[in-house]
């Protein structure tokens, strides 16, 4: 017989249960999301006017520095882990994740690689204040005595990716049920499943080059030092080599989320099902072979940087083939606007509108006028608040009614997503323009002449900050309760997760179900 949840704190502590994992992970993302974004707001109220405002420019080195790392590492990446510990068993018709104990120590210990992290910001020197993407020799040579804490952080935080893939993969290989071939699962599972691949291909690259700069700091060695025989621009082949394929790794799943919100709204199976995964399992396999589009402006040969620029653009037709699906997905169909849709159609607009930024910075010679100017931020920005953070926000939506057992209030659905439609648009847009006129980036003070539309973005982006409360409010009383949704929430969704009663029982699926 199986039991329901410990009481007290110990339920949290020692859970091995996929739903109680889940949400520590989508809490715990949301903690590290309005951090990062506490950090992003300090940014901005630096750059409302020219001149320094209110920090020093080393602090708001260290500002820009932890907000790139603990958006990517603390609230995107840990947040889809959340969605795929609550939906992938239930997906699939297993009755949990296959490797539970291995699934809570995953978790808890990213809390500890954070309180880390963040500790820096209070030790002598300062936080980290070399850019997420910690190039060599800056983060070796010049850096902080608190560069050995990050360093250590950062292999917490892989380690727990690596053990959280793993154990994705052994579920989706192993604990499907019976009758649930490859080609039926859903298409969040699909994205889930290569992107735990790709974790387990990068992750131990990321390892590699945060071990070579401890060596480089403590030992004596001169992996990344010009001085000793070493080669700087060594260390961003290696750490771009993880990079790009990380950069898909936050978007993927938003990929499979997405592929099952349209269909549901639209009313309509999902067009082109096949060529989805294959389209995904194309972009995982380019985005290994496209690293070096991050380094045209290092002096690399001709031939280097025309192969890098055309498999760049490759990656443009994969994903050219998902943005057509959708949108014949939705073409005919029945649809309706609930918050979810509003997101995911968000969603398909403003990352496209990405990947257009993403194919002018794929122009090897365009690149040199474009690198580290803001349209670089402008692009990435563009890609992956749309796409990663809407998405994560599109599916808490859609699934909440069954997780909590309550329905969310719809208005203070759409009004937080106006609010952080408009904020989102109004913050990053003009920086294309400020970025274009050769703005560059991570730097507290600049010229004059691009002052209004920093004003601009500034108040933009303190507007979805605002917007973020909203979410959390509705979230909160959603869980507390509110109106009982029905079993299958929405109307006609597809998929093993809406057989089962909502809220969904502390142990779903005992006996196999039976897939059609």
């Amino acid at each position: 017989m199986a039991h329901g949840p410990k009481p007290g704190i110990t339920r949290w502590l020692y859970t091995t249960n996929h739903k109680d994992i889940g949400s520590m992970y989508l809490w715990f993302s949301f903690a590290m999301f309005l951090l990062g974004g506490c950090m992003a707001l300090v940014i901005r109220a630096e750059l409302f006017q020219p001149g320094l405002q209110i920090v020093q420019p080393e602090f708001f080195n260290q500002m820009t520095t932890m907000h790139g790392l603990i958006m990517v590492f603390g609230a995107v990446m840990p947040a889809f882990v959340g969605l795929a510990n609550w939906m992938v068993p239930m997906m699939i018709g297993a009755p949990d994740m296959a490797l539970p104990r291995m699934n809570n120590w995953s978790f808890w210990i990213l809390p500890f690689a954070f309180a880390m992290l963040a500790s820096t910001l209070f030790m002598e020197g300062g936080a980290p204040n070399f850019g997420w993407t910690f190039y060599a020799p800056l983060s070796t040579e010049y850096a902080p005595p608190s560069v050995t804490f990050f360093i250590f952080s950062i292999h917490i935080m892989g380690a727990s990716s690596i053990m959280g893939a793993i154990n994705i993969v052994a579920t989706i290989l192993n604990m499907r049920a019976p009758g649930m071939t490859l080609m039926k699962m859903p298409l969040f599972v699909w994205t889930w499943l290569i992107t735990a691949y790709l974790l387990i291909a990068v992750m131990p690259v990321l390892a590699g080059v945060v071990t070579m700069m401890l060596m480089d700091i403590h030992f004596g060695t001169s992996f990344f030092s010009a001085a000793g025989g070493g080669d700087p621009v060594l260390f961003q082949h290696v750490f771009w080599f993880f990079g790009h394929p990380e950069v898909y790794i936050m978007i993927l799943p938003a990929f499979g989320i997405v592929s099952a919100i349209i269909p549901t709204f639209a009313r309509k199976p999902l067009f082109g099902y096949s060529s989805m995964v294959y389209a995904t399992a194309s972009i995982a396999f380019l985005s290994f072979i496209v690293w070096a589009h991050h380094m045209f402006t290092v002096g690399m040969p001709v031939a280097g940087e025309l192969f890098f620029m055309y498999a760049t653009m490759l990656i443009a037709v994969p994903t050219g083939v998902k943005v057509f699906n959708w949108v014949s997905t939705m073409f005919r169909g029945s649809m309706t606007f609930e918050t979810p849709m509003l997101f995911a159609i968000a969603f398909v607009i403003l990352f496209t509108l990405g990947g257009f930024s993403g194919l002018m910075l794929a122009i090897a010679p365009a690149d040199f006028q474009y690198h580290d100017t803001y349209f670089v931020v402008a692009h990435f920005h563009y890609v992956l608040v749309p796409g990663a953070i809407f998405s994560i926000t599109a599916g808490v939506y859609y699934w909440l009614p069954k997780w909590t057992g309550n329905m969310y209030n719809e208005t203070m659905g759409k009004v937080h997503f106006w609010l952080a439609f408009i904020g989102l648009n109004v913050t990053f847009f003009p920086m294309h323009f400020v970025g274009l006129a050769g703005m560059p980036r991570r730097i507290p003070d600049y010229a004059l002449q691009f002052a209004d539309f920093n004003q601009i973005a500034s108040m933009g982006a303190f507007l979805f900050g605002a917007a973020q409360l909203v979410f959390l409010f509705n979230v909160l009383r959603t869980v507390r309760g509110g109106n009982k949704a029905t079993d299958e929430v929405w109307e006609n969704p597809q998929g093993l997760e809406w057989t089962v009663p909502s809220p969904a029982p502390y142990h779903t699926f005992s006996t196999p179900p039976a897939v059609r």
